[in-house]
């Protein structure tokens, strides 16, 4: 597998394909032992041509997405049996608490993610692509923020998001590899909720109390989590429940915390 990124999800996604016997070659901007620099074409067009598997996990641009602006003819091109992309269920927008699934039109507030989830989709005959929502897991949780002080419950009636856990996304991305028909897939825990049930779940689990609830104003949030909760849906994930035979190891916020918990990897 060809992976773009050295991301969270990719790490995730790398050593579980390692585990079943796949082989993994990275290609990122900072590259170390082993990897391809972004930039260098003379090593990424022969290791495009030679995948088996191919996955980016970059994020796009403000205007584009700098793997297909840089590589996407290569990547059209190739023999692979396998394209995937990590994409956001942030290109369904706010859906008024509401579920999603793949059927839903594509109508974000991020236009070049959105631009990017279509590009991919259509980039080969093969691609997959997989929309996530809130990522967690080890060192990247509610256990982290309440421990270091700074989680919020903010006053938001009706409020609610999906997540899933960064095993979770590996386990669907593996899943996808044996014989998935190509096409867009939601990966999402079992049980949506509002984001202070995870707060008060992770501050319990810690043996600490609620942070208090705030207004909106009084949380003095930044602009990137203004914008978390300027959006509410549901992710319905039936789809690559049939089609991947994928469920989810962690198929609720409690299971997932408390498994972190119990690792020792908060």
């Amino acid at each position: 597998m060809l992976i773009f990124g050295p991301g969270y999800a990719a790490s995730a996604i790398a050593a579980a394909y390692g585990k079943a016997g796949g082989t993994i070659l990275r290609v990122t901007r900072s590259p170390g032992p082993g990897d391809i620099a972004f930039d260098d074409a003379s090593g990424v067009l022969p290791a495009i041509a030679a995948a088996d598997h191919i996955l980016s996990t970059v994020p796009p641009g403000p205007e584009s997405d700098p793997v297909l602006l840089a590589y996407g003819a290569a990547i059209a091109a190739s023999p692979a049996r396998w394209i995937g992309y990590l994409s956001s269920t942030g290109v369904y927008g706010d859906a008024m608490g509401g579920w999603v699934d793949e059927a839903t039109p594509i109508a974000g507030r991020r236009i070049a993610r959105n631009a990017a989830d279509v590009a991919w989709a259509a980039v080969h005959p093969q691609a997959r692509v997989f929309r996530l929502p809130g990522i967690y897991g080890p060192g990247r949780s509610a256990l982290d923020r309440v421990a270091e002080g700074k989680a919020h419950r903010v006053d938001l009636p009706g409020q609610v998001f999906s997540r899933i856990h960064v095993d979770d996304i590996a386990g669907g991305v593996i899943a996808s590899l044996s014989g998935s028909p190509p096409g867009a897939y939601n990966l999402a825990d079992d049980m949506p909720c509002s984001q202070n049930r995870v707060i008060e779940a992770a501050s319990d689990l810690l043996g600490l109390p609620w942070p208090p609830l705030l207004s909106l104003a009084e949380a003095n949030l930044s602009p990137a989590a203004l914008a978390f909760y300027a959006e509410n849906r549901r992710v319905a994930a039936g789809k690559a429940h049939r089609l991947l035979g994928w469920r989810p190891r962690y198929p609720d916020y409690r299971a997932g915390l408390s498994a972190i918990l119990a690792g020792g990897r908060r």
